[in-house]
């Protein structure tokens, strides 16, 4: 089955390229393309497609309003376009519920393995650059909100399932995580299960995101 796509930029040549490289895969389907944020969320809501590629700066509904909107409207996953890797927006996108970013001068084979990736229900980053990038901007955040009580949203969580979200908070893998707790790989992949469904998270970045929420994990060490 093919994975259906639509490809959301206000420049048609950055649009079209990425559409024509992305149709041109026999396991993608290019369903609709989009000018602005608007249009993005209603070709989102017409066609039901499985991931849009969305620029993060949109005009008419920016690009991060536009992830919020098709996050909260049901399952189709969001991969966020950017032209600096450290843009203040992507923080806020992520935020929003998109499962990662590219760079706009993404080379073509990477294109094409990020939204494999992000469609098949995984986040986008490698668990180090996902902590370093949320590490950065929560520590330079104008006015941070305050951290909420870990015990609180935290309390449907086992103590091992809070030891896994803190682990991949600090940027280990399954397997690092498993060797740290003496546990089969298996055994750490049903405790990443569990984090993501008892808190109502996508994937592995929205669990970086709510461990420094939640206070479980401050930038510069663990608490």
């Amino acid at each position: 089955m093919s994975i259906r796509v639509v490809v959301a930029d206000d420049q048609e040549l950055v649009r079209a390229g990425f559409s024509m490289i992305l149709d041109a895969q026999q396991d993608i389907e290019v369903v609709a393309e989009a000018g602005d944020g608007a249009q993005a969320v209603a070709a989102v809501r017409e066609h039901r497609p499985d991931l849009l590629l969305l620029d993060i700066r949109m005009p008419v509904m920016d690009g991060i309003e536009a992830a919020r909107v098709v996050c909260a409207d049901g399952d189709c996953r969001v991969l966020m376009l950017t032209t600096f890797d450290l843009d203040d927006y992507v923080y806020d996108a992520l935020r929003a519920g998109a499962s990662g970013f590219l760079l706009k001068d993404v080379r073509r084979d990477d294109l094409v393995h990020a939204v494999r990736v992000v469609a098949a229900g995984e986040s986008l980053l490698a668990p180090s650059v996902t902590t370093r990038l949320i590490a950065d901007f929560t520590s330079r955040a104008a006015a941070p909100r305050p951290a909420e009580p870990p015990s609180e949203r935290l309390s449907v969580l086992t103590a091992r399932e809070r030891e896994t979200m803190r682990m991949i908070a600090g940027g280990l893998s399954n397997a690092e995580i498993a060797r740290e707790m003496v546990v089969s790989e298996h055994t750490v992949k049903t405790h990443v299960s569990n984090v993501l469904t008892k808190l109502g998270l996508r994937d592995r970045v929205q669990a970086v995101i709510a461990a420094y929420e939640t206070g479980l994990i401050v930038p510069g060490g663990l608490r």
